[in-house]
């Protein structure tokens, strides 16, 4: 089942101002959200849904990529998502603040309560790496091994933070729920809001005595192995994101994000732009004047491309199907070859006289033809090129 457009979701414009895509979510968010439509799966999927097109649309960065790639470029394959697939804990953590709260705003409160009472989780940071591709890589798809540092779950205390995971108290303030309540004016009404309690910062618990080996923390710095599975079509400047292999947050919660920036390595052969790939070659004088037959390099390795007899410089051959597969499934692009005709810059004596004697011969000397085709610009010649 495809995704709906995240424009159309916040019903927006797509060249709508960040503020009113803050401001066409906070309504959309407010519309279905579960503390006003109890019960009601069909407003929780529309919730969630908005919550996804604002986390990409509210930043400039993954705006633009799914501006140019669209949903590809965030859900890629094995485990990628820029906003898929978020669960209530998700959104309450990343924008429960979206309507200036934080702080202590009454709306803050409102979608921090994590819909109808649930404790909220706290999230931890998120990780930044870059990784290098070549082409052939980027062309195809790879798996690749990073090795990252990273705050993991602290195992002998479970995450807790305390002593066996089990030495811990009941918080007196919330009764063990790691909310308390408080009622707030809000532009629907009254409300009774759960808000974090400020005792406990929400676990519930109290530690009596802290874990030996994480000492409180519920977490330790490791180093681990990820692999990562890059799909075919990603570009330069593009990133990734592998959804809980960023740092745990202190006394447990939820893992950040692993954020995987793709940096191209460049080819000495052939240039990348967008889909298609290029390549020039050089031809001798002669060759391009009898004809040959001539090795390419492509990404699937060397291919035979015959050379017309009187092959002129400048002059485009096209490889269909040779480039790179577009991220979102569109099709793959082509190889264009650029011829450029050498013309030698040193000359023996003999080698002057051949060409002298040639010199004046009907068939060496340009054509109406050949000089009214030379004398259109480019871009002329590049469109004709495409029209073909």
């Amino acid at each position: 089942m495809s995704k709906a457009d995240y424009y159309e979701v916040l019903g927006v414009e797509r060249d709508a101002s960040s503020g009113e895509i803050k401001k066409a979510y906070r309504k959309v968010a407010i519309k279905f959200h579960p503390d006003k439509n109890p019960d009601d799966q069909s407003a929780e999927e529309k919730f969630k849904e908005a919550a996804e097109a604002y986390e990409i649309l509210g930043d400039d960065d993954k705006r633009a990529k799914y501006d140019r790639f669209g949903h590809q470029a965030f859900d890629g394959s094995g485990g990628f998502g820029g906003g898929g697939g978020m669960n209530m804990d998700d959104i309450f953590s990343h924008f429960g603040d979206i309507f200036g709260g934080g702080g202590g705003s009454p709306f803050g409160d409102f979608f921090g309560g994590g819909g109808g009472g649930g404790r909220r989780q706290r999230k931890g940071s998120n990780l930044r790496i870059k990784l290098k591709l070549n082409l052939q890589e980027m062309s195809k798809g790879v798996e690749k091994k990073v090795r990252i540092k990273r705050y993991n779950s602290c195992e002998p205390c479970n995450g807790t933070g305390a002593k066996n995971g089990t030495d811990l108290d009941t918080c007196q303030q919330c009764h063990g729920s790691g909310q308390v309540q408080k009622v707030v004016n809000t532009m629907l009404g009254q409300m009774v809001s759960n808000t974090t309690c400020p005792s406990c910062n929400g676990e519930g618990k109290i530690i009596k005595n802290k874990c030996e080996s994480c000492h409180g923390e519920g977490r330790l710095y490791t180093e681990e192995e990820v692999a990562i599975n890059i799909p075919p079509g990603v570009d330069d400047g593009m990133q990734l994101s592998m959804r809980g292999k960023g740092n745990m947050p202190k006394g447990g919660g939820v893992a950040g994000d692993l954020l995987i920036v793709i940096e191209a390595i460049e080819d000495e052969q052939l240039h990348r732009d967008g889909e298609n790939i290029h390549f020039e070659l050089h031809l001798s004088f002669m060759d391009a004047a009898l004809g040959t037959t001539v090795e390419i390099p492509t990404l699937n390795g060397n291919v035979k491309v015959p050379i017309d007899a009187g092959t002129q410089s400048g002059k485009v051959l096209r490889l269909r199907g040779k480039g790179i597969r577009d991220i979102n499934g569109y099709g793959v692009g082509d190889q264009l070859i650029h011829v450029s005709v050498f013309t030698p810059t040193k000359l023996t004596g003999e080698e002057k006289d051949l060409l002298k004697k040639l010199k004046e011969s009907k068939n060496f000397l340009p054509t109406q033809e050949h000089k009214k085709e030379k004398s259109k610009n480019f871009f002329s010649r590049m469109k004709d090129f495409f029209a073909q």
